[in-house]
């Protein structure tokens, strides 16, 4: 009898060292999980603060594209200022090439 005895012992002793095997890896699982979870939480905060930052950006860059329009006369009935604009370009681009073409033609014909 106390030969069963000892290997009930035993048993029980394998039984509880494999216990406390699966319990330090259960609560090492539940450490990584609160991590994963308190690492989710942060990153869905940091993602919100962004989407809060584009979010200022976009109207205040809307704001100053409405504050560009009406400063160049873009807005409203002001497509015949926006065509002069455009005009007074393409214009002063043209005269800036003729010019430089023209110094070309001077420029060469006078060096020897």
């Amino acid at each position: 009898m106390s030969s069963s005895r000892t290997t009930e012992d035993t048993y029980e002793a394998q039984n509880d060292q494999r216990l406390d095997e699966l319990h330090s890896k259960i609560r090492t699982l539940r450490g990584v999980t609160t991590d994963i979870y308190d690492d989710a939480e942060r990153q869905h905060l940091t993602l919100d603060d962004t989407g809060n930052s584009f979010s200022s950006l976009s109207s205040s860059l809307s704001q100053s594209s409405r504050r560009a329009a009406q400063a160049f006369g873009l807005s409203g009935a002001g497509g015949v200022r926006q065509m002069r604009i455009i005009l007074y370009v393409v214009g002063s681009f043209l005269a800036f090439w003729l010019v430089w073409k023209t110094k070309e033609i001077w420029w060469v014909s006078e060096s020897p």
